[in-house]
């Protein structure tokens, strides 16, 4: 019989896929993805990364992702280990009285002189080599890059007049960059343009797609993509946008879900088939313009309304069957790939002939 890794390690084979490759499509670190092909369980920071890494892994690979999880519980429940009294014959209870007090009374030794040497490396303002980690410095030579950042690491963006350096300078609640210009602050999926001033009209588009509250040693997952235009400046200020704008803004052509000579409101009715982190906020509507975020599981149901637009963010695209109701139609949308990460608007553009468009418009490129 197969073992989780085995399995997830032969499907991915199958699949004609290496581990970077997998990285990149799951978001999930290529490290997380080898420890569970391996089984090295000792590498997650908790439970619940590697329940939640194995959904989203098994969902990518096509597999049944109750089925890996059940296989993950039998070899937790396996390594454990058999208490004595049921194989053995009940035995004098003082061997074992004397065997576990001289087991504590080791550890409170060794925890005494980890102390020791603890504090005394704090009072002496010296830290571990173990916990450091040394900053990263990226370089961006090109028009889009996408990574991981954690604090202290920097980005120089090539620019005419040089390089542009960026710094991750804090990520709790929300993320900061420092900039030649100040510090800016993203919340998750997020976006705001940089002037990078080099003479040419140049900017760059940052958008925070992914990270976890509060958990810097997550890190955060960031969007660069650097344009050759007059930036049109944030795209989520503008209420009812022109199909010239977002093309100016570099985003492509949108996908158009329907078409109606007026704006009405509208419902995104999303219904999930499998396990899938999903964040959403309606836009430019004062009172709900609060950011929602929760793990849905199978046979889950979620309904939004909204007037002008709604943010949605997909740990996998195909996680979930989505359906635009407005207009007395519902209309069957496709947001992106299998196991794909997406950060998309649904919103209303004006188009030509002062007619208006409810578009799909992808925020990521590359």
């Amino acid at each position: 019989m197969e073992t989780l890794g085995e399995k997830l390690r032969s499907a991915r084979r199958k699949k004609g896929v290496s581990l970077e490759m997998a990285s990149r499509e799951t978001n999930i670190s290529a490290r997380f993805l080898e420890a569970l092909e391996a089984e090295n369980f000792s590498s997650f920071p908790g439970e619940t990364y590697i329940t939640g890494f194995i959904r989203n892994y098994g969902s990518y690979l096509d597999l049944d992702v109750q089925e890996l999880l059940s296989t993950y519980k039998a070899h937790k429940i396996q390594i454990q280990d058999v208490p004595v009294d049921e194989l053995l014959r009940p035995k004098s209870r003082l061997p074992k009285i004397i065997a576990a007090a001289a087991i504590i009374l080791a550890v409170l030794i060794a925890c005494g002189i980890a102390g020791y040497f603890f504090f005394t490396r704090l009072n002496n303002n010296v830290t571990p080599v173990s916990l450091v980690r040394s900053p990263v410095e990226h370089t961006m030579d090109g028009s889009f890059m996408e990574r991981r950042l954690f604090m202290g690491d920097t980005v120089a963006v090539t620019t005419e007049a040089g390089h542009y350096r960026l710094e991750l300078a804090n990520l709790g609640e929300t993320v900061t960059i420092r900039t030649p210009d100040g510090p800016v602050i993203l919340d998750l999926t997020q976006d705001i343009n940089l002037d990078l001033a080099d003479g040419s009209f140049t900017y760059l588009h940052i958008t925070a797609v992914d990270f976890v509250r509060n958990n810097p040693g997550m890190g955060v997952l960031l969007h660069f993509n650097k344009r050759s235009t007059v930036a049109p400046g944030d795209l989520s200020q503008n209420v009812i946008l022109t199909s010239e704008t977002v093309a100016a803004a570099g985003f492509g052509t949108p996908t158009v879900v329907l078409s109606s000579p007026n704006p009405f409101p509208f419902t995104l009715q999303v219904n999930f088939q499998n396990f899938n982190m999903f964040r959403w906020e309606v836009l430019f509507e004062r009172d709900r313009r609060e950011r929602n975020e929760r793990y849905f599981q199978r046979t889950d149901e979620l309904v939004i309304q909204a007037q002008n637009g709604i943010r949605i963010w997909t740990s996998n695209a195909q996680a979930a069957n989505f359906q635009v109701i407005g207009g007395g139609q519902t209309i069957p949308l496709t947001v992106g790939a299998s196991g794909e990460v997406v950060v998309a608007d649904l919103r209303w553009i004006r188009t030509e002939g002062n007619r208006f468009s409810l578009v799909l418009m992808r925020l990521e490129t590359g």
